[in-house]
């Protein structure tokens, strides 16, 4: 364990790495400040590379002795300087704007998921469903359209009230398989969010052509 932790350390250096730390935590404040953001949420997937590229450069000068900390701001602030061009050039170009930072995705449409990114990586409805339910949405009948904006928040139109239709609940309470149910009931088609007044048990989803369902809601926004 001694040697692990403590034996070959150099004592003197030890106060030199706080200076050294000290140094280029502030200098990637700065850094951070001269990009424009203001917050992790409002990063993309090109700007969190390049977060990353910053920690690489500031990491080694904090500890390494043969390093100088100008090396570091040398690197940090051509970093800087890239990312800044990068951005001017993503504005006037929508193809390289849609190459570094992605597009929205439509998550909900008319009510219901939309299949069309059904088969993405990073589609998992668990976590749509928790997104959703921090907005405060009951139901899917509730939403007109959702995007998953490319700073990874959620833009959500609502139904009118007088508008609001039958929809898959979102919270587990409701959320669950019906196993016995009254034909001609709504329901809705727990993968994708289809209604329908079921006449077999063994129904497929005309949509997606699943056969599991929850018993559908229509509850008004509060």
């Amino acid at each position: 364990m001694k040697k692990i932790i403590w034996e070959g350390a150099e004592w003197d250096f030890l106060l030199e790495i706080v200076g050294r730390s000290v140094i280029m935590f502030i200098l990637i404040l700065v850094i951070l400040r001269l990009s424009g953001k203001k917050g992790v949420r409002q990063l993309t997937l090109f700007e969190v590379a390049i977060i990353l590229s910053l920690g690489s450069a500031a990491g080694d000068p904090m500890f390494q002795e043969e390093l100088p900390v100008i090396y570091a701001f040398v690197v940090l602030f051509s970093v800087i300087i890239i990312y800044k061009f990068i951005t001017w050039l993503s504005s006037k170009s929508v193809f390289i704007n849609k190459i570094l930072e992605g597009e929205a995705m439509v998550v909900v449409r008319d009510g219901m998921f939309d299949l069309k990114h059904e088969h993405d990586g990073d589609f998992s409805k668990m976590e749509f469903f928790s997104e959703l339910r921090n907005q405060s949405v009951e139901h899917l009948g509730q939403v007109r359209m959702a995007l998953l904006e490319i700073d990874g928040s959620m833009s959500i139109l609502f139904y009118p009230e007088d508008e609001v239709k039958y929809g898959l609940p979102l919270f587990p309470d409701d959320y669950k398989k019906v196993e016995s149910f009254q034909l001609y009931d709504f329901h809705a088609c727990m993968y994708c969010g289809f209604i329908e007044q079921l006449h077999d048990r063994e129904s497929k989803c005309p949509r997606c052509r699943h056969t599991e369902w929850s018993k559908a809601i229509n509850t008004k926004r509060n």
